[in-house]
């Protein structure tokens, strides 16, 4: 397609991916103001999913950020790009030189390229800290902990294309029907038609609960009990895969000794399922060939997620479901670059490739690429950098993300970026965390944007811009670039995207060998082996990507959640829909995307709103010592008795001024799935 003017802009129909979920779907501008798909890697037939039809909505919006903008007194004001750059520079020189380069804090983003995280994340390490993350800590941080530690690496073990061949998908803490259409819709469900049994365990009757042949209607927080009693009647009724265990696990006579002390009938009370149920589960995951287990936010938003995890592998590991075509253990990413983001090295205690910083040999192998040596403290994550704003962190670069809806407790959120005394907001949209900055640089969307991202089954694909970014606005790169080079004495001079992709496949072993010539309009997947020209599909076939031949059971025991629920509370949980994503700092904005009924209500069950006097449709008001809401009550049995359920894509009502923050000691994600709340019926309960 040619190009075409439109609003002063240029357009043009490049193949790019879509911002929203980890799918990874093909899409690009139709030429009549609209995101069409195209036949991508992973929606091979063009197909896309109502958000990406979406997507260019928010392109063209008149909300945009379009030129930078200050803060004069309590008012951002627009300035010149160089006030606003010397701005950035001197307020995060200043902090360095007074309180060290730990004072600094860098958020980067899952919604953006390989390439801009990985510059920033260069950036943060040439000043001297390794205190960068990005919102993966909120979604799969405790996922990947797990799965680094006992296999070897934190992603999906298959591919979606060799998942089709399970004769069982278990699915637990997610809900692929709404929030990965595409897996399930091109994925799935031609293997549930087929013949595939699907079992759901989610505490929320949902799309995927209408596919499954069971559904255990887990209680939040109780994941680790139902887990375990699987476990032991798999053991108890001799479904044990002897084979696999003795050739490929330790520790199984330790494990075997725990599972014989669980009493399975007590197991699935705790955790709210039936008994019957349970067992029959347990039978179809021991019975079957191939059982292919998909996880999400459900398993790993808890303080204790990284155990949660841990139990699921056990499982895997004990029935012989790992290193085979439609078997393993594959979480469903969250946005886009959720998997890419970490790749490059955008978390505080790994370089690039998931390079420990403690390790010596590791730094010296960056040094060799970047020209100086990062530093070897690891850093801090981003809720605990948030939590030190205005103590020990005083300036914060935060990059295509929104804190101030995103992250839990946000009472204390906004009070610790009020404290901040250099906050700079690199983003789209003026988001409720830009209110409070100091500096707001104007970002690209994704139709502006040229790079590569990584989906959720480790594929790299090339996004192309669609669009120049609006107004005064520059790219993302040339932004990131610039500050680099005025912030510290290293070489930020990239010839563009592709020059900064080369400098990562030689700082990033996983991506060793990747080219963008190679990836092209298809995909290239890590671990990519060089001398064959190809990526790896399963994982851990005749070794875990450990290094070694085994991995090891873990006991894992069950941890209450952080919030106790007496009296006549309720527990809160929390979670998309799919009409919006995320934050809603983009899908709010969109003129397709509209508010529907089911989308920013309270689900609540009959018993429970019968109890409280809550008629459906009834304004009511949902509290705790954190803070209070306004919502209209839906009344229905899909969700579980004891439990009510928000999604958190909206600034009003915000779910997240409930929800707490403990943290998981291992992963460092907060409990978004389980917050103890009050509901009651609100003064104004007028119908809508």
């Amino acid at each position: 397609m040619s190009d075409s003017e439109g609003g002063g802009r240029k357009f043009s129909a490049a193949e790019s991916i879509c911002p929203f979920c980890g799918v990874g779907c093909g899409i690009q501008y139709n030429g009549a103001g609209k995101a069409a798909g195209w036949k991508g890697p992973v929606n091979t037939k063009g197909e896309i999913c109502p958000k990406g039809a979406a997507a260019w909505d928010v392109v063209d919006h008149p909300d945009r950020l379009t030129v930078p903008l200050v803060r004069e007194g309590r008012a951002l004001v627009t300035a010149p790009w160089e006030e606003a750059l010397d701005r950035v520079v001197e307020g995060f020189t200043r902090v360095r030189d007074e309180h060290g380069p730990d004072a600094l804090a860098f958020f980067s983003s899952s919604n953006c390229t390989n390439e801009e995280n990985y510059v920033l994340q260069k950036l943060a390490r040439a000043l001297g800290t390794n205190n960068v993350d990005n919102c993966a800590r909120l979604c799969h941080s405790s996922t990947v902990a797990a799965m680094q530690d006992r296999l070897g690496a934190g992603a999906m073990t298959n591919s979606l294309d060799d998942l089709g061949e399970a004769d069982v998908f278990f699915v637990i803490g997610a809900n692929p029907a709404d929030q990965h259409p595409i897996i399930f819709r091109s994925y799935l469900l031609p293997a549930l038609k087929a013949g595939t049994k699907l079992v759901h365990v989610d505490p929320r009757a949902s799309a995927t609960t209408k596919a499954a042949d069971i559904h255990l209607p887990v209680r939040p927080g109780y994941d680790i009990p139902l887990l375990n009693a699987l476990a032991a009647v798999v053991v108890e009724e001799g479904l044990v895969d002897e084979a696999f265990v003795a050739d490929r696990t330790e520790g199984f006579d330790a494990y075997r000794e725990f599972l014989a002390a669980v009493d399975v009938d007590a197991a699935a009370e705790q955790a709210g399922v039936d008994p019957a149920d349970l067992r029959e589960v347990a039978r179809l995951y021991g019975e079957a060939d191939r059982v292919a287990a998909f996880t999400g936010m459900g398993m790993s938003q808890h303080h204790y997620g990284t155990e949660n995890v841990h139990a699921l592998i056990n499982l895997a590991l004990l029935t012989g479901n790992v290193g085979r075509r439609g078997t393993g253990v594959n979480p469903l990413r969250g946005q886009n670059n959720v998997q890419g983001a970490g790749d490059v090295g955008a978390l505080p205690n790994v370089l690039p490739g998931y390079q420990s910083v403690t390790d010596d040999e590791a730094r010296a192998h960056v040094a060799g690429v970047w020209g100086f040596e990062p530093p070897a403290i690891p850093g801090r994550t981003e809720v605990e950098l948030t939590h030190a704003a205005g103590d020990t962190v005083h300036a914060a670069y935060v990059f295509g993300e929104n804190p101030a809806v995103t992250e839990p407790n946000q009472g204390r959120v906004r009070e610790s970026l009020e404290r901040l005394d250099c906050l700079v907001v690199h983003d789209g949209f003026l988001t409720e965390t830009a209110e409070f900055a100091d500096v707001v640089l104007p970002g690209c969307l994704w139709a502006e944007k040229s790079g590569t991202v990584t989906n959720t089954d480790r594929q790299v694909m090339r996004m192309r811009a669609n669009a120049d970014p609006p107004g005064e606005a520059r790219t993302d790169l040339d932004v990131l670039c610039t500050l680099a080079d005025r912030l510290t004495d290293v070489d930020f001079s990239y010839d563009g995207p592709e020059s900064v992709f080369d400098e990562l496949t030689r700082a990033a072993p996983i991506y060793d060998g990747m080219s963008y010539d190679g990836i092209g309009t298809g995909s290239q997947r890590w671990p990519f082996q060089r001398e064959e020209g190809k990526g790896t599909a399963v994982l851990h076939r005749d070794r875990f990507e450990s290094g070694s031949k085994t991995a090891p059971f873990r006991v894992v025991e069950h941890v209450d959640p952080a919030d106790s629920v007496e009296g006549d509370a309720l527990v809160l949980t929390t979670g998309r829909v799919i009409q919006h994503f995320n934050s809603g700092a983009l899908t709010r904005r969109s003129g397709t995307l509209m508010r529907m009924r089911g989308e920013d209500v309270l689900q609540v069950h009959p018993d429970d709103a019968d109890e409280r006097g809550i008629e459906d449709g009834a304004r009511v008001v949902v509290e705790n010592d954190r803070g209070r809401v306004e919502v209209a009550a839906e009344v229905t049995p899909a969700i579980r008795r004891g439990t009510v359920f928000m999604t958190f894509h909206y600034a009003d009502p915000l779910a997240n001024r409930l929800t707490g923050d403990a943290l998981d000691p291992v992963a460092k994600i907060p409990e978004f799935k389980h917050s103890a709340v009050h509901v009651r019926v609100s003064a104004a309960s007028d119908s809508v």
